[in-house]
């Protein structure tokens, strides 16, 4: 006897689950759970954890679904549970995510200090205040090729593990996971403005680190 089509649709997949459909609910896990515990990750520190805090989402999201309004996609509501749950791990973990209540702060914040050291670029009474001292450096002919090399993936992770963890959380979510900017804005809860700050701040200090590691010049 074959298994039952998964419902087709966000709907008919909210009213199985509502009547208890565990087939329903094994497909929504196979969906979402992959990257509700990829999110859970770029908030605590190990696997382990990620997990607690993906099963306290699954309990979390099954006591709420009644109260689920559909204003937002399903995944993007579980997603945003995962959020929550998980910055309450990191907390818990002295980690310091700065969204929520401190977003307004950090958005004004972000918006004035600079994203590389001034020194890169010419001062007010230069000939052209604002401007790069001198280009980047181009990086090598095949940068894919490069790019492709487990060194320089391993690099390439370090650098953005090392990030403040706004920035890391979010370039993270956008370029690593393939996030739209509206998913990372509704999970997250933050602005579109802050967002862009947090992603163009993490793309710059990301951008400058290949550099300098691509010609050599990394300490």
């Amino acid at each position: 006897m074959h298994a039952p089509e998964p419902p087709s649709s966000e709907a008919e997949l909210l009213a199985a689950l509502r009547s208890g459909d565990e087939n329903a609910f094994s497909a929504l896990v196979d969906a979402c759970g992959p990257a509700m515990h990829r999110l859970a990750l770029t908030f605590v520190r190990s696997s382990a954890v990620a997990d607690e805090v993906v099963q306290e989402a699954w309990l979390g999201a099954l006591r709420g679904l009644d109260g689920f309004e559909g204003r937002s996609a399903l995944r993007t509501w579980l997603l945003r549970i995962v959020a929550n749950i998980a910055r309450n791990h990191a907390s818990r973990e002295a980690r310091t995510v700065p969204f929520s209540s401190l977003a307004l702060a950090h958005e004004a914040r972000a918006e004035r200090d600079p994203a590389l050291p001034t020194d890169r670029f010419q001062g007010p009474d230069a000939p052209h205040p604002g401007r790069w001292v001198s280009f980047p450096t181009s990086w090598p002919t095949e940068p894919d090729s490069a790019l492709l090399s487990a060194e320089t993936r391993t690099f390439l992770a370090e650098t953005i593990a090392s990030l403040p963890d706004g920035q890391r959380i979010v370039i993270t979510l956008r370029d690593v996971e393939g996030w739209s900017s509206a998913e990372v804005c509704s999970v997250l809860e933050v602005t579109e403005n802050y967002q862009r700050v947090l992603l163009h701040r993490a793309r710059t200090k990301v951008r400058a680190a290949l550099e300098d590691y691509f010609t050599g010049e990394s300490p």
